[in-house]
């Protein structure tokens, strides 16, 4: 097992490292990589005072006890959360670091789990993109390869964490943004299953059930942990999820490989993808070879749907709180005014199509338990690749499709989808899967996953800070 933040949490558990060591580790980390453009706001001093409140109670105290992640040093997104004490700028000048007052419900999810907080990290303005290269900066960069990007929209989050800055930081997806980061720099990300996670407790900004929020992490039981502590009680506005037992028994996993013509996935990509079917196979696990063309019409209707509502809610937020849209980069401008200009009829049949896919999912998973599908088409793409400089939105959300093809699927459907890597390609960047299944399967997500892991085709070129490599 490769070193995580269970790992970090159980050195200061058992009293080998002081919470404000890890602490002062991870923000000597921070310096030393700044140039990953990593962190988009620091509060050192409240990052060591937390810490600090972890130290001051005893190690066999049930307060301790209760914190499984006590004195983790950890990173929130500059969206999403919010987290109290660390207000967000949202990747956009206009927002001017607004808020930052309360917590989510989510946010006190994490410090009831004993994370201790020192910042946010970086995302494109209103996580309108795949990479994390925001004009006010800093720029994410991939620690794998700095001249390419950690992607996004919580790239800020997974550089940290595959640098070792952070063990674990927090993340949200509304087209990819936990999955296609963790993919780019070699992590394990979870999109959980619509109606799990808190969202609370102001619940304006679901997306229409688009977004949800997790964890970019190191491993598995990671993931495995942060749902546990993170997931159930929701209270809406979508109904509770109830997860399904993993069970032991062999499953049927649809294999699919191939991405089409218009968006295709390269081999290398594709290869890993049989790759890791073949070995579930081994495991007894029943392949079934899925075609593109089965899909193909709900991963298209998925794409669409993500862009009309992701358009209309920026319009709609800022009509809403008056806000000066100038301010913002000349896409997303552009993205607002489309968002504008959409009818009512539009809005509607977007949001009618989301439901036609949840229900051609569901059919789908009539045949299947699981499905195993490429996340990315290519290796990361370099830096500057996805440039916010102009008007064509049509050109910017189809380099997003060409760059995943498949990551809206989950978001509009609302059913799980996990990615980690299962390899390296010549050039030592991973090669990512991506394992999706019905609504509430996300402990058979994990339990597959946990499988893949164990044949330890990836490794972590680098620490966590205040662990040894």
């Amino acid at each position: 097992m490769q070193e995580d933040a269970t790992s970090l949490a159980e050195a200061i558990a058992n009293g080998r490292l002081a919470s404000v060591e890890a602490m002062r580790a991870s923000l000597s980390a921070a310096d030393r990589a700044a140039d990953l453009g990593s962190i988009a706001y620091r509060d050192d001093g409240k990052g060591l005072a937390t810490a600090q409140a972890i130290d001051a109670l005893p190690l066999s105290s049930p307060e301790r006890a209760a914190m499984p992640f006590a004195g983790v040093p950890t990173l929130g997104k500059d969206l999403g959360g919010p987290f109290a004490g660390f207000p967000m700028a949202a990747g956009s000048r206009l927002m001017a670091r607004r808020g930052g007052f309360v917590d989510s419900d989510l946010a006190e999810r994490y410090r009831s789990a004993g994370f201790c907080l020192f910042g946010l990290t970086t995302s494109p303005e209103f996580g309108l993109s795949l990479a994390s290269e925001p004009d006010i900066g800093p720029i994410a960069r991939n620690p794998l390869s700095p001249d390419l990007s950690a992607g996004g929209s919580s790239g800020g989050a997974a550089s940290a964490v595959a640098s070792g800055i952070v063990s674990i930081a927090h993340a949200t997806d509304a087209g990819g943004s936990i999955r296609v980061p963790s993919a780019c720099c070699g992590l394990v990300g979870l999109k959980p299953s619509r109606g799990l996670m808190p969202a609370g407790p102001h619940f304006g900004n679901h997306l229409a059930g688009l977004a949800t929020e997790l964890a970019v992490c190191r491993s598995v039981r990671d993931s495995a942990a942060m749902l546990g502590l993170l997931s159930g009680e929701a209270r809406g506005p979508f109904p509770p999820v109830a997860l399904a037992a993993p069970g032991d028994g062999p499953l049927r996993i649809g294999l699919l490989t191939d991405t089409g013509d218009e968006f295709p996935t390269d081999p290398d990509r594709a290869q890993a993808i049989e790759d890791a079917a073949r070995y579930l196979e081994q495991d007894g696990h029943h392949i079934v070879p899925i075609s593109f063309s089965e899909i193909d019409a709900a991963a298209a209707s998925s794409r669409r749907a993500f862009v009309d509502i992701v358009c209309i809610n920026l319009a709609d937020t800022i009509a809403q709180f008056n806000l000066d849209a100038t301010k913002t980069e000349r896409l997303t401008q552009a993205v607002i005014e489309r968002g504008l200009g959409m009818s009512a009829g539009a809005v509607w049949r977007s949001l009618n199509a989301m439901v036609i896919v949840s229900r051609d999912l569901w059919r789908l998973f009539d045949g299947i338990d699981c499905l195993l599908t490429p996340i990315l088409s290519s290796a990361p793409l370099p830096v500057g690749s996805f440039p916010s400089d102009h008007a064509d939105t049509d050109l910017h959300f189809d380099r997003m499709a060409a760059f995943s093809p498949l990551a809206a699927l989950a978001n509009a459907s609302g059913f799980p989808a996990l990615t980690l890597p299962f390899g390296s390609d010549a050039r030592g960047l991973p090669l990512p899967v991506q394992l999706m299944a019905p609504m509430g399967g996300d402990q058979m997500l994990l339990r597959l996953a946990a499988r893949l892991e164990q044949d330890g085709r990836w490794t972590h070129p680098f620490p966590i800070a205040g662990l040894t490599a």
